[in-house]
């Protein structure tokens, strides 16, 4: 399991900016991130080199920001992968509150990044499958 960082903005010009450039001048590098919005605000998912570091100063420059344990895991990238892993866990009954992925990891693999209500059942759904989970330090140097 990973340490996710969610950030809730306020949906106006700038206030992503200010974010990233906080973030950027204390030295945390963003791996991975998602932005869910709705008319009034959006909550911006992160996964970072440091996230301590990264909840502490956005605590500290006066975000509402919060920490979240996600899963992730290494897929090849090729058609159908995702499907598989998905079509497991709705057999498994496992409800995903929500994912994000991104490509081009130096093995060629996609990365996906998963939020589930059950996080063990996850991880034996994605154990029975074979499906590589990355820890947290390699995550975090990606």
């Amino acid at each position: 399991m990973a340490k996710q960082i969610s950030v809730f903005l306020e949906n106006k010009a700038g206030r992503l900016a200010h974010v990233t450039r906080v973030l950027g001048d204390a030295q945390v590098n963003i791996r991975a991130l998602s932005i869910a919005d709705t008319s009034d605000f959006g909550i911006l998912r992160l996964i970072v080199n440091d996230p301590d570091k990264a909840y502490r100063i956005l605590k500290e420059q006066g975000f509402t920001v919060s920490q979240t344990e996600v899963i992730a895991v290494l897929l090849p990238d090729r058609p159908g992968s995702l499907a598989s892993v998905l079509e497991r866990m709705a057999e498994e009954n496992i409800n995903i509150e929500y994912l994000y992925a991104f490509l081009g990891t130096k093995d060629g693999d996609a990365l996906i990044i998963f939020k589930v209500e059950d996080m063990e059942r996850a991880k034996e759904a994605f154990d029975k499958q074979g499906i590589r989970f990355i820890d947290e330090k390699s995550l975090y140097e990606l």
